[in-house]
């Protein structure tokens, strides 16, 4: 069965998209990347899209679930690496991925997670903690 790789980074997860991207695939993401936040209690996960020339409805409806189910889960999504083109299919399919961050590489995606990680535990971003 083919699966779509997830690399754990301490309490984040990547996922790099490197595969043409069909619906059973999809949702073999979606259910191994639920087990992995839970599994692994991650708190961000980070969502590579760079080599996808284009999406359909259903991809992009997977997206958005993933995002959801992942904030359920306590986990923050940030899409990173949206071609144009996916960008302009997105609009056009009517979907808005409400809910769900983008950045446009990865390293400001990790640079926003981090940011937005910090802030929801300010003891471990300044290095301060109880004695």
């Amino acid at each position: 069965m083919e699966r779509i790789p997830i690399l754990r980074m301490g309490n984040l997860l990547l996922v790099t998209i490197q595969v043409d991207m069909h619906d059973r695939l999809a949702l073999t993401l979606q259910d191994d990347l639920m087990a992995s936040i839970s599994v692994n209690g991650a708190r961000g996960v980070i969502i590579d899209i760079s080599a996808m020339d284009m999406v359909d409805s259903f991809i992009g409806r997977m997206i958005a679930d993933i995002a959801g189910m992942a904030r359920i889960l306590d986990a923050e999504t940030v899409v990173v690496g949206m071609q144009p083109a996916v960008a302009i299919t997105l609009v056009e399919l009517g979907l808005s991925l409400d809910g769900v961050r983008t950045a446009l590489d990865l390293e400001r995606g990790m640079t926003y997670l981090r940011e937005a990680l910090a802030v929801d535990e300010p003891e471990a971003a300044d290095g301060v903690g109880e004695d």
